[in-house]
């Protein structure tokens, strides 16, 4: 059967219009590096909750992110809505992981598609994206937004790109629908 490709909208950011899930989290991955988009992407909330305080270098760079995680987003609500049909490899037995200090749990950590569905239970995929436009938005400018709006969504697109992360590491496969 013949891989279905979405489009995701990550033209902008990636230079081609389909990916499959796993095709889009690797490519996702190739262009950021996960310590550096948890960073802006924090950089970018206290912006946009505090006063007197707004991104003003690389404005295109945040405009990039931003583009980058609505995919995402649109790529883990799919491995959510099915993430019984979704499987990773299980965690490497011998050596440490450089997950050490994530925002999952061990259970989590062990089988990192689950989270996706628990996401998407605590916030809609509409919430996550109005959460990605709202601090990009507000990071930018003069005018604040209300920390209350924000903190649920970004706890969980936290947790959210832990799970991508490793899911990328240790490969996503769907699983046969037959089975």
């Amino acid at each position: 059967m013949k891989k279905k490709k979405r489009n995701f909208d990550a033209q902008f950011w990636s230079g081609t219009k389909k990916h499959s899930v796993p095709e889009l989290l690797e490519t996702f991955f190739q262009f950021n590096d996960l310590a550096m988009v948890k960073e802006a992407l924090s950089t970018m909330v206290q912006c946009s909750v505090r006063k007197k305080a707004r991104i003003t270098d690389h404005p295109a760079e945040v405009f990039h992110l931003y583009q980058s995680l609505w995919s995402l987003v649109r790529a883990g609500h799919v491995i959510g809505k099915a993430s019984a049909k979704w499987t990773a490899s299980p965690p490497p037995e011998a050596g440490a992981s450089k997950y050490l200090m994530t925002s999952l749990s061990e259970e989590e950590y062990r089988n990192p598609v689950p989270v996706f569905r628990s996401v998407f239970k605590a916030c809609s995929r509409e919430e996550l994206e109005d959460f990605l436009a709202t601090v990009t938005y507000f990071s930018l400018g003069k005018v604040r937004c209300r920390e209350e709006k924000i903190t649920v969504p970004y706890i969980q697109l936290t947790k959210m790109l832990d799970a991508a992360s490793l899911l990328t590491e240790r490969g996503l496969t769907k699983q046969n629908a037959r089975t």
